[in-house]
């Protein structure tokens, strides 16, 4: 039979469940928004109603397990959820062990950007590399490392809040309270922040068209860059300097094979690249210089499916060692 097991991806906005199988397909799929604001309670029984309708889909099959990614900080060993600032009341959640009771099955749990660049890893992008940084960038930035096949965990699973190291000591305050953080000044945020104040209501530009003259958002920026504005392919040419800047540090902290980017502002990624590669080529020492930076390949879906490798991978390692 069909080994698959059964995903989760806790957002703050929205909560996404999957069946996936050993070759990372999606075989069934339902969401729902995340009533954030309801507190633990009301989002596991959200988890469990939605389970429900993600198997009704395909009855004939079991899940083995599930994997769950989460907003951290977590602890993805002990399985709990530490405090994460897109869910009220989450404190020291122990939701491996809830759901583990309440499914009778094992569960393992993850940080949502390592969920993502386990998905790239073992099925995407960074399919076959042995080291690996993944960036994501779009409200804010995040991401995860693999370093020589393993993911970078840290004390207490906390380790690569790339969007939080500090780049420049000038611009807006990050949410985190620091001024000058990664994700402050180069997240898709920010640059539509930056959008937002170089345009004017009704002043005829085409990020105000696009925003229906609201506040432009970094998609906006991206959209119009598409289309040829000069503006807009201004904004993401700093934009571009800025993950260049961010991408460097990377390479040099982590030495990865490939670097891969998802996230929403990725859309725009081949009108960046140039820019970016140029930025890392001019700051990186000349042995990190020729790392490939490449856009990610399984868009929404990478944490559903980085999610459900954690248990798809330990059964995989059982059954070999069973056979040996």
């Amino acid at each position: 039979m069909k080994k698959v097991a059964l995903a989760f991806d806790l957002g703050g906005t929205e909560l996404r469940a999957a069946l996936v199988d050993s070759e990372g397909s999606l075989l069934s799929f339902s969401a729902v928004p995340t009533h954030a604001a309801g507190g633990p309670a009301a989002v596991i029984q959200q988890i469990e109603l939605l389970a429900a309708s993600a198997l009704a889909e395909m009855p004939d099959l079991v899940p083995v397990g599930i994997g769950i990614g989460a907003p951290g900080p977590l602890d993805p060993e002990a399985g709990i959820v530490i405090a994460p600032p897109t869910l009220a009341g989450w404190y020291e959640v122990p939701l491996a062990d809830i759901l583990s009771s309440r499914f009778q099955l094992p569960v393992r749990l993850e940080n949502d950007a390592n969920a993502a660049a386990l998905g790239e890893w073992r099925y995407g992008a960074g399919r076959g590399a042995r080291s690996m940084v993944f960036v994501t960038v779009s409200t804010g930035i995040g991401g995860g490392v693999i370093v020589d096949g393993r993911t970078l965990h840290g004390r207490r699973g906390l380790a690569a809040e790339i969007g939080h190291m500090t780049i420049t000591s000038e611009g807006e305050r990050c949410f985190c309270g620091a001024i000058g953080c990664f994700e402050a000044v180069a997240s898709g945020t920010a640059l539509g922040r930056r959008a937002t104040a170089r345009t004017r209501q009704s002043d005829g530009s085409m990020l105000r068209k696009l925003s229906a003259d609201g506040e432009v958002t970094g998609r906006h920026v991206v959209d119009a860059a598409r289309n040829g504005d000069a503006l807009a392919l201004e904004l993401l040419s700093a934009e571009a300097r800025w993950l260049g800047i961010g991408f460097t540090n990377l390479l040099h902290l982590y030495s990865p094979d490939i670097l891969v980017m998802g996230g929403g502002i990725s859309h725009g990624f081949y009108l960046l690249h140039d820019t970016i590669v140029a930025t890392v080529r001019e700051r990186a020492m000349p042995a990190y210089r020729d790392v490939p930076i490449v856009p990610a390949q399984l868009g929404r879906h990478a944490g559903l499916i980085g999610a459900a490798s954690l248990i798809l991978e330990d059964e995989a390692i059982s059954s070999s060692g069973n056979a040996l």
